[in-house]
């Protein structure tokens, strides 16, 4: 039989036929599949004329099985137990898992967030496999769905209302000096911030556009260097007095770390809303969900989002 002649069968009336040879009784098969007696007897005829078999025999009051229904009962069992794990509804559990995941992440996210937020994930679920790609902005809609991107650590620019998303926190700017920088120990203010040279960290998160319209007016910028890697425009730090523009969160990092000094902007601009966002296509897999839920709630605490 071809699979498109089995698509025209009701498939229904073969969990029909397993209970009839369990019960060997039109009236016990009624009530396990909460018909009347007349509608489980017509399911027997039914089953008589797919099949092509009696299937059962009447002796007294009970129904005797031929050897076909017998070998179908037999060959039903696999399936049917197969069927029932597939559609019966399954707690995720996360130490169990080993599913692939996509994250896309701005430069940001890749250095000040992933890091602090990876320990918890694999601790609860060590087995899961984590890709970590770069966020493609103007293309978000295609990297989530078609490209195959589970899910992406970004805010919002260019076409994101088709997909859904969630609130994660507000990322600031802070400049950061060595200890060495002759402002290193008093105040930024606007006329220092224009006289010294520059790097920029952080280029896909749109830091440069905002810096670029709050001091547009001004004028410009001696920018030595921009780059998403802090590491290169920490170098720079060895041969000019330098003052890198950055996410604040990274700001901090490396202030502890190499004990550099953090300073606010010497003007306003507007804090970076950051969302995680992800395409219906993964709304109702669990271990999604799962995943979703430890990194927004992670990344909130870390960016205390209200």
């Amino acid at each position: 039989m071809e699979l498109e002649d089995i698509y025209r069968q009701d498939l229904s009336l073969l969990i029909a036929l397993q209970i009839l040879v369990e019960e060997c009784s039109v009236t016990q098969a009624a009530k396990r599949l909460h018909l009347s007696q007349s509608a489980t007897s017509r399911i027997l005829s039914r089953l008589r004329e797919m099949l092509h078999d009696p299937l059962f025999s009447r002796v007294g009051q009970k129904l005797v099985p031929t050897q076909f229904a017998l070998d179908c009962y037999q060959q039903l069992q696999q399936p049917t137990g197969q069927l029932i794990e597939m559609l019966s509804p399954k707690a995720f559990v996360p130490n169990e898992c080993q599913q692939h995941f996509t994250l896309a992440a701005t430069d940001y996210a890749m250095q000040a967030l992933i890091p602090f937020i990876l320990p918890d994930i694999y601790n609860k679920a060590p087995n899961i496999k984590l890709e970590i790609i770069p966020v493609q902005h103007r293309e978000l809609q295609s990297q989530l769905s078609v490209q195959g991107a589970d899910m992406a650590i970004c805010r919002a620019i260019g076409q994101t209302q088709q997909l859904n998303q969630t609130f994660l926190g507000r990322v600031g700017v802070s400049c950061l000096l060595s200890a060495e920088h002759p402002l290193a120990n008093q105040a930024l203010t606007l006329e220092d911030y224009l006289h010294f040279p520059h790097a920029t960290i952080a280029i896909s998160d749109g830091v440069k556009s905002l810096l670029d319209a709050a001091i547009a007016s001004y004028p410009p910028r001696d920018e030595l260097l921009r780059t998403p890697h802090l590491d290169s425009a920490l170098a720079l730090l060895q041969f000019h007095p330098a003052i890198i523009t950055l996410p604040a969160g990274i700001a901090e990092l490396a202030a502890s770390k190499h004990r550099l000094r953090v300073k606010p902007l010497p003007f306003d601009i507007p804090p970076l809303d950051y969302n995680l966002f992800w395409h219906s296509r993964a709304e109702l897999d669990k271990a999604q969900q799962w995943l979703r839920e430890e990194i927004s709630s992670s990344i909130r605490r870390l960016l205390k989002a209200e």
